[in-house]
């Protein structure tokens, strides 16, 4: 591997540890040699999303859009060349080529991204599933060659954990989101609680909004439901990384009801303990399996 390649590599773990720590945690349950590839579609992530909610803070929605196209363009440009001189951009190149990964999924990706620049609300669920198809399942699906796995089954798995993490994501960060001028929750399944645009504008909870915040935690856990069938599908090395994750992220939405459903003056987060008790038992299963 050429210092340059081992540099861009270094840089998506740097913004992996710095930014996605439960993610990271997650990470370090994997062998040595999964990691790197990891990062890599990680900082290519976590980059755009920069780009559209904090690099880029000061500019206009115009400006933020270009400075999101051109850098978009010249990594899918890259992708297409199989080369990059971008110091993310050559580690995520080095990635996809080694593990075919399509394209198609960083399109998409991009496309989530730009959506985040002109579209604030969500008339149904399955508007808001384009979205997050862009913004959350394709970084799970764009991982299965990386973890390995035998039945395309676990296609269907990675589909439901990465729209489960990103539900999960929208429920605890409705008042963040708020802030930025979005609204993620569907507003035909908030209405059918009573709950109208204004009332969740005011951020004071009430018993309608605990209500459509239940509903809104059930799917998060009918579809972590769907995804732990899938592990088994998995290379065994990889699945108590999975479960570890699945457990973590999708628990913020136990800590959302520990905290009385209020999103608005408490953010839920997963305990050290929490956290330091899963990897544990993850560590100590992933011991055993390559023991075997």
């Amino acid at each position: 591997m050429s210092d340059l390649l081992q540099a861009s590599y270094e840089e998506c773990k740097r913004l992996n540890a710095l930014h996605g720590k439960t993610y990271y945690l997650a990470t370090l349950l994997l062998p040595a040699a999964k990691r790197p590839p990891v990062h890599a579609l990680y900082g290519f992530a976590r980059f755009a999303d920069e780009i559209v909610d904090d690099l880029a803070s000061t500019l206009s929605p115009e400006e933020k859009a270009n400075a999101l196209r051109t850098w978009g363009d010249s990594v899918l440009a890259d992708l297409r060349n199989g080369e990059s001189e971008d110091l993310i951009g050559r580690a995520l190149v080095d990635t996809v080529t080694r593990y075919s990964i399509p394209l198609d999924y960083f399109d998409a990706f991009m496309t989530s991204m730009e959506m985040d620049l002109t579209v604030t609300r969500y008339k149904n669920y399955e508007e808001l599933m384009t979205y997050v198809y862009g913004s959350a399942v394709v970084i799970g699906l764009e991982m299965l060659p990386i973890l390995g796995y035998n039945d395309s089954r676990a296609i269907e798995a990675a589909t439901a954990l990465g729209t489960a993490f990103q539900l999960a994501n929208f429920i605890r960060d409705i008042d963040e989101d708020i802030d930025r001028g979005r609204i993620y929750m569907p507003l035909d399944e908030l209405a059918r609680f009573g709950v109208s645009e204004e009332m969740l504008l005011r951020r004071r909870m009430t018993p309608e909004i605990v209500e459509a915040i239940k509903f809104q935690i059930a799917r998060v856990r009918d579809l972590q439901a769907v995804a732990e069938e899938g592990i088994q599908y998995l290379d065994p090395i990889s699945r108590p990384c999975i479960r570890a994750a699945s457990e973590l992220y999708c628990g913020i939405v136990d800590e959302i009801e520990a905290n009385g459903y209020d999103i608005f003056t408490t953010r839920a987060t997963t305990s050290k303990w929490r956290r330091l008790r899963v990897a544990g038992i993850a560590f100590i299963q992933t011991l055993f399996i390559r023991m075997r």
